[in-house]
């Protein structure tokens, strides 16, 4: 058994900077085969880089303050406090928080703590492809992403 206070577990930012408050709870807890993050994300903020999929996980948010928006394949869908969205593997996802007042809320993922970057997927403007197209996604060494786009192999990074 182990457990651990919210407030206790360090924040860890995203290389991209797009939330100021994510906690690694699973991480903080031991966890093999669940994902538990805990999320403040302020006006603007999101709780991932960019519109995207993980083939690996699927992804259950929790929102217990404020209102959170997730543009998905079907449209932007509206999710208030008390309220959970799941995404399958496969899904594209991003939630955001468009509203004025602050967002707390969790990400669940399984299965695995962690997910394999190799298994995401962000849509993203490729430049030599002159289209939004999937692009996959490395965490580089340096601590930076590596965005590589799944048509023509064009690759930049980010971070």
């Amino acid at each position: 058994m182990e457990k651990v206070a919210i407030d206790d577990v360090d924040i860890e930012v995203n290389p991209m900077n797009v939330h100021s408050v994510r906690r690694p709870v699973s991480r903080a807890l031991g966890c093999t085969d669940f994902a538990m993050n805990y999320f403040e994300l302020e006006s603007g903020e999101s709780f991932s880089g960019g519109y995207h999929t993980h083939h690996d996980q699927e992804e259950v948010f929790y929102v217990q303050e404020g209102t959170a928006t997730f543009e998905t394949e079907a449209g932007d869908v509206t999710v208030e406090a008390g309220e959970v969205i799941r995404f399958a593997p496969g899904d594209f996802q991003k939630g955001y928080n468009d509203a004025d007042e602050p967002v707390v809320g969790f990400a669940f993922g399984a299965p695995g703590a962690r997910h394999d970057w190799d298994e995401i997927e962000s849509m993203i403007y490729c430049q030599d492809c002159e289209a939004e197209v999937g692009h996959g996604l490395e965490l580089t060494d340096e601590g930076v992403f590596r965005m590589t786009c799944t048509d023509c192999g064009n690759s930049f990074t980010i971070g």
